[in-house]
């Protein structure tokens, strides 16, 4: 059994805790990464800077007076289908890097990603993930109420770094819009260990932030996420 996970995604709510729990594995040493918290030498995917790009490129289209490819003057996506339409990209990425030879036994990939009911949810997203990735795969889910990801996505904002990953925050109206409804209890339900996507299993762990351990010290939080990350890891090799 290896002793690190090949390929987790790391899923919740926005402001859940997801970029602080990558931000903390990037910190501790490789060998604690590894025997620890069951993380190899890392490789992150998030769709946030591919949706940031969308943005910067209709807000460019729009001073040249052409048409918005992606999303309207507020920001909404043009069509639903661009949420399925960057998780493909995910994918997508996941593949490059492993023709490029990035990825070996040593590797964890960790691709993260938010959705809600008002997009199709986690249930949609996963039905856009191929069989062939997701028979791989292993799933962390950070759980906060939404009352919880709205307060961190107010705090987190800085103006001066809209396209930052740590920093970046929603408008109160549009997360509410996006992000209030989720399917996590319903796609969950009734299954405590492993996702039923089709005809393909996955398993899962759900790390508990009501608390906020991911904005609080580094010893309350890794030991949480040891304990999740040690958890999913034996599930995944069962």
């Amino acid at each position: 059994m290896n002793k690190t996970l090949p390929l987790l995604f790391l899923i919740g709510r926005p402001a859940a805790g997801k970029s602080e729990i990558i931000d903390f594995l990037k910190r501790v040493t490789a060998s604690t990464r590894a025997e620890t918290f069951h993380i190899g030498h890392f490789l992150e995917i998030d769709d946030f800077p591919m949706i940031w790009s969308w943005f910067e490129e209709d807000d460019i289209l729009s001073r040249m007076g052409k048409p918005r490819l992606h999303t309207d003057k507020k920001g909404y996506f043009l069509f639903p289908e661009l949420w399925h339409v960057l998780i493909r990209r995910l994918e997508l990425e996941y593949w490059k890097k492993k023709e490029d030879g990035l990825l070996d036994a040593d590797t964890t990939v960790i691709i993260e990603f938010s959705r809600g009911k008002e997009h199709g949810g986690f249930r949609e997203a996963f039905a856009n993930f191929s069989d062939e990735l997701l028979q791989q795969a292993a799933a962390l889910y950070i759980d906060v109420s939404f009352a919880e990801s709205l307060r961190k996505n107010r705090r987190r904002f800085n103006p001066s770094k809209p396209h930052s990953i740590l920093e970046h925050a929603l408008p109160d109206e549009k997360i509410k819009r996006l992000y209030e409804e989720s399917d996590w209890q319903d796609l969950s339900a009734g299954h405590p260990e492993r996702l039923c996507l089709g005809e393909r299993e996955i398993p899962y762990m759900v790390f508990a932030n009501h608390d906020d351990v991911t904005s609080g010290s580094d010893e309350l939080l890794g030991a949480r996420l040891r304990e999740c990350l040690h958890t999913l890891w034996k599930r995944a090799g069962a």
